[in-house]
C-alpha cells in the first residue's frame, strides 16, 4: 500500500508529466500547421496567378520550388473545388512529381520551358498512374489506363507537373442535344468563377473555369467545334485550337477523327504559346501529324514573333457576319476593331464567309460527326489496355449503361445522339463520304478565299456569347459565336478577353489558314499588349 504523501506527489508528477506531453503535442501540431509543406496557402498574394515566367525565374533563384507552387494549387483546389467542381481528381504523386523535378533543377538539368510548371489535364486525356480517364461518365470510372497520351508524355517531357485531371461536359458535349456544358456523372456541373450561377461553356468548361480560379498555372482543353476556345473566352483565359495535325490525339477519347485536337488554355498569349511548343509534335500513331511534320510546326518556337507592334502594317479582316447576336458583344467588338486600328492595322470591314452551298444543308456536318462518334470511338475502346470486367466495350454497350443507370447518368437530359450514331455505318458509307468532301472543301476554301481576295493576314470575329445561365433542365443557351467554319475546316482559331458583357468575360478569335498558328499568336499578343483587358474573378468563400 502506497504511502499517502508519496501518492501525491506520484499524481503532481503524472499530471505534469500530462501537460507537458500535451504542451509538447500542441507545440507540434502548431508548427506542423505552419511548415510551408502544410500551411493552406490558397490565398498567397504571392503565388496569385504567376506566369510561366515569373515561376520559372523564381524557381531558378531558389525564391520558389515546384513543390511549393504545387501545395498552393492543390490548397486552391481543395478549397474552392467543392463549389466550382471544375476538377474531378488531382494526382495522388503530384508533390512527388514537384519534388523530382525540384531535385533535377538542383542539379542544373531542366527538361525544358515548363520544368516544375503545374499543368491540369482534361479528363479525356489519358495519363501514367492511377487516375482513371473518365470523359465524364461513369462508364470509365475504373478506365485507369496507366498510359500517357502522347501529349501528356510531351508535358511530361518538357518538365510539367502533371497536376490532376480537369472535369468537363461527359463525353465531351457530345451524348445530348440539350445537354447542360460542364455536366458529367462523375464531376457534377462545372460553375464559372466570375459568377457561379453561370455556365463555364463547352466540353473543355473544367479547363477554363479551374485556370480562371486559378486552381493551376494552365491547362489542356480539346476542340471538337468550340469546346477550347468557348470556355476560354467565357472564362477570361486566351485558348488556342491548333490546325488539325499539330497537336496529336493519340489517347484522348474523341469525338471525330476529322475535327479533334487537344489545344492550350491560358491566362496570358505567352504562356498558352509555351504550352504549344511542348504539345506540338509529331506521332507516328497518328497519321495527322503527318501533315504538321511537313508544314514544318515541330520544333517551331512560338513564342519568338510575340512582340507589342506586331499589329503594325498587318490586314485584319472583320466578319461581322459572325456578329449581331448580342448587343453587348457587338460593342465590345466595335471598340476591338478600334483598338487593332490603333495598333497599326488596316482594317478590312464587312466580311462574311462565301456561300457554303449544300455543305451545312440537311445537317450534312452533324450527320457526319455522328459517323465519326460511332466508329472513332469503337475503335478507341476497343484498343484500352486491360479494361475492368463489365467495363462497356463499344457505343452499344455504352448506350444500354446509361439506361441501366439513369437515374445517376440521366437525370437531366438523355442520349439521343448515341442512339443517332449507333444507327449509322461504317465510314465506306456514301452518305459519310460525300458529306465529309462538301463541307471540308467549304469551309477550307470559305476561309482561304476571304484571305486571299483581300489579302489579309487574319481574321476576326466574337468568339461567342458571355456566359448564359446553368440550366440543367433545357440545355444551354447559346446565342452565337464563330468556331464553326474553322473547327470544321482543321483550321487555327485563338481566342483571347475582349472585355467584358456586365461582370462577365468576352473573347475575340483570330482565325487563319492551316498551320499559321506562330503569325496568328503574334496578332493575338499585340492585341493583348495594347489592351489588357483580362482581370481575374473574386472568388469568396
Amino acid at each position: 500500500m502506497l504511502n499517502h504523501h508519496r501518492y501525491i506527489w506520484l499524481l503532481i508528477a503524472l499530471l505534469a508529466g500530462c501537460e507537458r506531453q500535451q504542451a509538447e503535442n500542441e507545440s507540434a501540431a502548431v508548427e506542423q500547421a505552419q511548415s510551408p509543406s502544410e500551411q493552406a496557402v490558397y490565398d498567397n498574394p504571392e503565388l496569385f496567378e504567376l506566369t510561366v515566367e515569373q515561376a520559372s525565374t523564381a524557381m531558378q533563384s531558389g525564391e520558389l520550388s515546384a513543390v511549393s507552387l504545387t501545395q498552393y494549387y492543390l490548397d486552391r483546389i481543395e478549397h474552392f473545388n467543392p463549389k466550382l467542381k471544375a476538377v474531378i481528381a488531382v494526382s495522388p504523386d503530384a508533390l512527388e512529381q514537384a519534388h523530382r523535378l525540384d531535385a533535377e533543377r538542383a542539379d542544373g538539368q531542366l527538361r525544358g520551358s515548363l520544368h516544375g510548371i503545374p499543368v491540369l489535364l482534361k479528363d479525356n486525356i489519358e495519363s501514367l498512374g492511377e487516375l482513371p480517364t473518365t470523359a465524364g461518365s461513369l462508364a470509365l470510372q475504373n478506365n485507369v489506363t496507366n498510359r500517357d497520351a502522347t501529349v501528356t508524355a510531351n508535358l511530361r517531357a518538357a518538365g510539367a507537373v502533371i497536376l490532376g485531371k480537369a472535369n468537363l461536359s461527359e463525353w465531351a458535349n457530345f451524348r445530348s442535344s440539350r445537354s447542360s456544358s460542364g455536366w458529367s456523372g462523375v464531376g457534377g456541373q462545372v460553375r464559372n468563377p466570375y459568377d457561379t450561377s453561370k455556365s463555364a461553356c463547352g466540353s473543355s468548361s473544367g479547363s477554363g473555369a479551374a485556370v480562371a480560379a486559378d486552381f493551376a498555372l494552365m491547362a489542356v482543353g480539346t476542340e471538337t467545334n468550340g469546346s477550347v476556345v468557348c470556355p476560354s473566352s467565357v472564362n477570361g483565359l486566351v485558348g488556342i485550337k491548333p490546325t488539325i495535325g499539330v497537336v496529336s490525339r493519340t489517347g484522348i477519347v474523341p469525338i471525330s477523327h476529322r475535327q479533334d485536337t487537344a489545344g492550350p488554355m491560358a491566362r496570358n498569349v505567352r504562356d498558352a504559346a509555351l504550352m504549344l511548343n511542348a504539345i506540338a509534335g509529331f506521332d507516328s500513331a497518328d497519321e495527322a501529324t503527318e501533315a504538321g511534320r511537313l508544314n514544318g510546326s515541330f520544333g517551331r518556337d512560338y513564342t519568338a514573333l510575340l512582340e507589342a507592334g506586331a499589329l503594325q502594317g498587318k490586314r485584319i479582316g472583320v466578319l461581322r457576319g459572325a456578329a449581331g447576336f448580342h448587343e453587348g458583344v457587338d460593342a465590345l467588338f466595335d471598340q476591338a476593331v478600334l483598338d487593332i486600328r490603333a495598333a497599326g492595322a488596316e482594317v478590312v470591314e464587312d466580311l462574311e464567309y462565301p456561300d457554303a452551298g449544300d455543305a451545312f444543308a440537311n445537317g450534312n456536318s452533324f450527320h457526319a460527326l455522328l459517323f465519326d462518334f460511332k466508329n472513332d470511338l469503337n475503335s478507341y475502346l476497343a484498343g484500352l489496355p486491360n479494361p475492368p470486367a463489365g467495363q462497356a466495350a463499344d457505343l452499344e454497350a455504352l448506350i444500354a449503361f446509361n439506361r441501366q443507370h439513369a437515374d445517376r447518368e440521366m437525370p437531366w437530359f438523355q442520349q439521343e445522339l448515341f442512339e443517332q450514331a449507333q444507327e449509322k455505318g461504317g465510314f465506306d458509307d456514301p452518305e459519310y463520304q460525300q458529306a465529309v468532301e462538301k463541307i471540308t472543301q467549304a469551309t477550307r476554301q470559305g476561309i482561304d478565299q476571304l484571305l486571299s481576295e483581300h489579302q489579309l493576314d487574319a481574321l476576326i470575329a466574337p468568339t461567342t456569347s458571355a456566359a448564359w445561365s446553368i440550366d440543367l433542365i433545357n440545355g444551354d443557351r447559346f446565342l452565337g459565336g464563330s468556331s464553326t467554319y474553322p473547327a470544321v475546316s482543321g483550321y487555327p482559331n485563338i481566342t483571347m478577353p475582349m472585355g467584358y458583357v456586365h461582370h462577365l468575360p468576352v473573347g475575340i478569335s483570330f482565325i487563319g489558314t492551316a498551320f499559321d498558328e506562330q503569325a496568328l499568336l503574334a496578332l493575338a499578343f499585340a492585341y493583348e499588349q495594347a489592351t489588357m483587358h483580362r482581370r481575374p474573378p473574386k472568388l469568396t468563400d
